[in-house]
């Protein structure tokens, strides 16, 4: 069961009974989730899980730490507040650390549905049920996910700061196999009526039987149409360095280009907490309420985020970005909306002489930090375009790539959309089509 703002304040009032810091915070958190995971065609593993966590700041002679416990008894709570205490003893002292911020307002988003929190394993068997008769259907082999639930998070402080959140989520994730090709489609919400399993699978079925005998591609530099999720998994990598802390301290790859146009003049992205495909809640993880950003305009690298010690050091508003104190990463925006156009992928194929159409990436990993060079392999459906239609299926390539190039290189874009990946967290991003896209290697299926 969900603890509501009254009782996540009742046990804040027996932290604060216990704590004899100078200041004290205590994020409290509970949640209800429950999966149901299938393979081979069927459902191997259905789990349902109940937690609450009580996590407690102390600050002391500008000394600060943490401590958490997953027991809301009063012995439990007493225990967690003395150990915050006696860890923020320890740590060396910090004469830069703030004062706990004061209350505040929030701008209220309404992110819980009730037919989502209450989904049964009966309503998620039958999903799955549907999705394997698809599969079965053209003979392939389904694997996947269907989860859902609800959680909420309160975060309180001796200065009066109060903030409570309560929001659902859902997830349908299917992988459809066929003997040298595979295809797959994922989508999350805060509401399950918005998940489409029927369309995913179908999706994923056709992916797997248009990609089957995959054929070898040369590598080296093609225009490629990327779908959202491939875009997303790639975009993942870039906006950690939006972080006002990264940049001054010289870990981003946006020191010294702030102000700069960076990438093309059709890129243009924010930070919007707010947006109606967003998730999340309207504070940070220092109770501040969320702004929104724009990060890039028409290409320009026009903003950062701003936790409070961060804006404080650099001489900046914070823009409640911040992450859970103490931390050493210091902010990042989370919440990104890049606008997109009104190409659909259709359109993109047929703009297309020749190039490839990537479902997905995976494997990501960083070259170049400050260059954005990213390694990876496509996967679950990559085919090659000609003459403005899809011919065939081709295994699955490396590339290596800078996001910068490749972002001053976007053709064309579609309507930006709720996105899920397996390499990042969601966002709202476009699929887009872009030139000189670098596959270094080929693998072998």
């Amino acid at each position: 069961m969900l603890l509501n703002r009254k009782r996540a304040k009742e046990i804040f009032d027996k932290v604060l009974k216990y704590s004899t810091a100078e200041e004290t915070e205590a994020q409290i958190t509970s949640s209800s989730h429950s999966l149901t995971r299938f393979a081979n065609n069927c459902i191997h593993q259905n789990v349902a899980e109940d937690g609450v966590a009580l996590s407690v700041r102390a600050v002391v002679d500008h000394r600060t730490a943490r401590a958490s416990t997953n027991k809301l008894d009063e012995n439990s709570i007493r225990e967690v507040c003395e150990a915050a205490l006696g860890l923020a003893r320890l740590q060396p002292a910090n004469p830069e650390l703030l004062v706990m911020p004061g209350a505040q307002m929030y701008r209220a988003v309404d992110r819980f549905h009730s037919e989502t929190a209450e989904l049964s394993p009966r309503s998620r068997a039958e999903t799955v049920r549907q999705a394997v008769a698809r599969a079965e259907t053209d003979g392939l082999t389904a694997a996947g996910v269907y989860s859902s639930g609800a959680y909420s998070t309160s975060l309180f402080n001796s200065r009066g700061l109060e903030a409570h959140h309560e929001e659902t989520s859902s997830e349908f994730s299917i992988t459809m196999l066929l003997e040298g090709s595979s295809g797959w489609a994922k989508k999350t919400s805060t509401s399950c009526l918005d998940l489409e399993p029927g369309v995913l699978a179908d999706r994923a079925a056709r992916k797997a039987l248009e990609s089957r005998e995959p054929k070898d591609l040369t590598p080296g530099k093609y225009s490629v149409i990327l779908e959202p999720a491939a875009v997303l998994d790639l975009l993942g990598f870039l906006f950690f360095d939006f972080g006002g802390l990264a940049v001054h301290e010289s870990r981003s790859c946006l020191t010294g280009r702030v102000g700069e146009k960076l990438f093309g003049g059709n890129v243009t992205v924010r930070d919007d907490v707010f947006h109606p495909l967003q998730a999340g809640a309207p504070f940070d993880g220092e109770g501040m309420p969320r702004q929104r950003v724009s990060l890039v305009e028409q290409g320009t690298v026009k903003n950062l985020v701003y936790a409070r010690a961060t804006a404080r050091k650099v001489g900046k508003e914070p823009t409640g970005h911040g992450f859970q104190l103490p931390n050493e990463y210091g902010e990042a925006p989370m919440n990104i909306v890049m606008d997109g156009g009104r190409s659909s992928i259709e359109e993109m194929i047929r703009a297309t002489p020749r190039g490839l159409l990537v479902t997905r990436l995976w494997y990501i990993r960083e070259v170049d930090p400050y260059q954005k060079i990213l390694t990876g392999m496509t996967r679950d459906g990559t085919f090659w375009v000609e003459d403005g239609e899809v011919r065939h299926g081709i295994k699955n390539l490396r590339f290596n790539q800078s996001l910068i190039e490749m972002l001053g290189q976007v053709e064309m874009m579609g309507p930006p959309q709720r996105t899920a990946g397996e390499e990042s967290f969601e966002m709202v991003v476009p699929a887009m089509k872009v030139g000189e896209f670098n596959f270094s290697s080929v693998t072998k299926y």
